[in-house]
């Protein structure tokens, strides 16, 4: 072999050996293409993950607040009723002796006529125990609920004054006299006041 043929045979070589390079390279780029490619579609799977994560976890805290909200509620009306039921129940105690009640105010009455009458005879024994039956009536009654209304020199008010006459006076519409006493059961009127009022 002459010079020229190894030269062109190792110029031939280096050729190979230079196109087997490139082909390496060409393979080791398609790979780091590839590579690359994987990890963006990974990233964007991470991505994908993440975001349905998320939308899952405001969907989530979104649930709880509601349930919070629900809570709140739920516990706002109970109170309510509680506090509903108990003012029925102490109510209904006050209530449930509004009739007795109001039948005894027909024996006060009577007591307080009886005691009217016998003024004069005060001193009397029989007149201080009437008296003191009274109080002690009254003092039963009052434990139970039961309130006078005040009246006399008190403006005339329709919710608690019943006027049987008028009379004409320096100042109108106030209570000048009072023909029977009125009464509340805590504050409900059970009786209003029969009264005389100026025009």
């Amino acid at each position: 072999m002459s010079l020229n043929d190894e030269a062109l045979k190792e110029d031939k070589d280096t050729i190979e050996e230079g196109q087997e390079n490139t082909n390496t390279m060409q393979k080791e780029q398609d790979m780091t293409q590839d590579d690359i490619r994987e990890v963006d579609e990974q990233e964007d799977l991470i991505n994908e993950e993440e975001s349905a994560e998320t939308a899952q976890i405001e969907k989530l805290q979104q649930e709880i607040e509601e349930m919070k909200a629900l809570a709140q509620r739920t516990q706002a009306d109970f109170m309510n009723y509680k506090k509903r039921v108990e003012k029925e129940k102490s109510e209904l105690t006050v209530f449930a002796n509004e009739k007795i009640v109001t039948e005894m105010l027909t024996i006060v009455d009577n007591f307080e006529r009886a005691l009217q009458s016998e003024k004069e005879n005060s001193e009397t024994a029989f007149y201080k125990g009437v008296e003191l039956i009274l109080k002690q009536l009254m003092d039963t009654l009052y434990k139970f609920g039961l309130e006078e209304i005040d009246a006399l020199n008190q403006d005339f008010d329709p919710n608690f004054h019943h006027a049987v006459i008028q009379e004409e006076a320096d100042e109108p519409d106030k209570v000048i006299d009072v023909l029977q006493k009125g009464y509340k059961l805590k504050y409900k009127v059970i009786r209003p006041s029969m009264v005389k009022v100026s025009k």
